[in-house]
């Protein structure tokens, strides 16, 4: 992407990196502390410390004497995405989409990618302003927090095992950065593009938040099944996606930020954060009806319509057959 000194950084930057925000738990949600056992256990000054540790992370110390599993955090509410579908009028209100429910330590390289990614959020806010404005609605910047390990959010405690992640209930963007290592290293997903990317998504469900498509799924999911949720979770997953090449395409358009091979890269993040890819990486089989944030093929899908089209309208997720998402 292009980006020089002369380019604007958001200021809705919110740094909590290296305040101790939580514990590291790689690969999990939960964390499992003992007591007792051979060796005589912790202290009394020892139990009081953990005690006030776990309250500040949202944990009831009581679990501790009343199960025998792991302390899960609270769960951090998700949001959906979306998909491709035909074409719309251009003078169309992007409100007006039939079927859419209501209507640690700081390195170098990481101060570096602070710069960057707040000059992307700041990309954002200049895109999504002038859009909202030309259906007349006020656009409403959120906040992005850096954090590393864990953080308090409103909606419970975000871990870096969850990846980015977007709380309605704050309107705020969470990322430990050290997420883009994993999605070069682990998902094989480099370059600034792909980055970009993902803070889009994040966007994406800023998006629909401001618009009250979020309120809306949130309500419909509750007298669900968990199948029938996490299928419209995919749907709005999917949306986001879409949004996110919605901005792409609009981004390029007022400032030229586009090189060679960077859509690519974010067809290729789309593409490796799949459900079917992770599912495969993890546990060696696919599982649709668990999916949450759609296939391979569906994320890389609806990025393309977005970013093809350069319009909010074409995003409409939830007015198409499953069949064809």
């Amino acid at each position: 992407m292009r980006y020089d000194d002369q380019d604007r950084e958001s200021s809705n930057i919110e740094d909590r990196r290296g305040r101790g925000g939580g514990f590291r738990i790689p690969g999990g949600r939960g964390v499992r502390i003992p007591i007792g056992g051979r060796g005589g256990g912790f202290s009394l000054t020892t139990l009081l410390i953990l005690g006030a540790i776990m309250l500040f992370f949202g944990i009831n110390p009581l679990d501790l004497l009343t199960s025998d599993g792991p302390i899960n955090f609270p769960d951090i509410q998700q949001m959906p995405q979306t998909q491709d579908v035909n074409h719309r009028r251009a003078d169309r209100s992007p409100l007006d989409i039939p079927g859419l429910p209501g209507g640690g330590e700081k390195s170098n390289s990481n101060d570096d990618m602070k710069v960057f990614i707040s000059r992307v959020l700041a990309d954002t806010e200049d895109v999504w302003r002038s859009v909202f404005k030309s259906f007349g609605r006020e656009y409403s910047d959120p906040n992005l927090v850096l954090f590393t390990g864990g953080t308090q959010t409103a909606c419970g405690m975000g871990m870096s095992a969850m990846g980015p992640f977007y709380c309605p209930l704050d309107r705020k963007i969470y990322i430990d950065l050290e997420f883009y290592d994993q999605l070069k290293r682990r998902f094989n997903a480099p370059g600034d593009f792909a980055q970009a990317y993902v803070i889009a998504h994040e966007v994406g469900h800023h998006v629909q938040t401001l618009l009250g498509i979020a309120g809306r799924v949130q309500e419909l999911k509750r007298g669900m099944s968990e199948r029938e949720a996490n299928a419209l979770q995919v749907r709005m997953e999917l949306q986001a996606d879409c949004l996110a090449g919605v901005w792409a395409n609009l981004n390029h358009q007022l400032k030229n930020r586009l090189e060679p091979g960077d859509i690519d890269e974010g067809l290729n993040a789309a593409s490796q954060i799949g459900d079917d890819m992770i599912q495969k990486r993890q546990q060696g089989y696919v599982i649709p009806d668990a999916f949450t944030h759609g296939s391979s093929a569906q994320r890389v899908r609806w990025f393309k319509t977005g970013f093809r089209e350069g319009k909010m309208q074409v995003c409409d997720t939830f007015g198409v057959p499953a069949d064809s998402l």
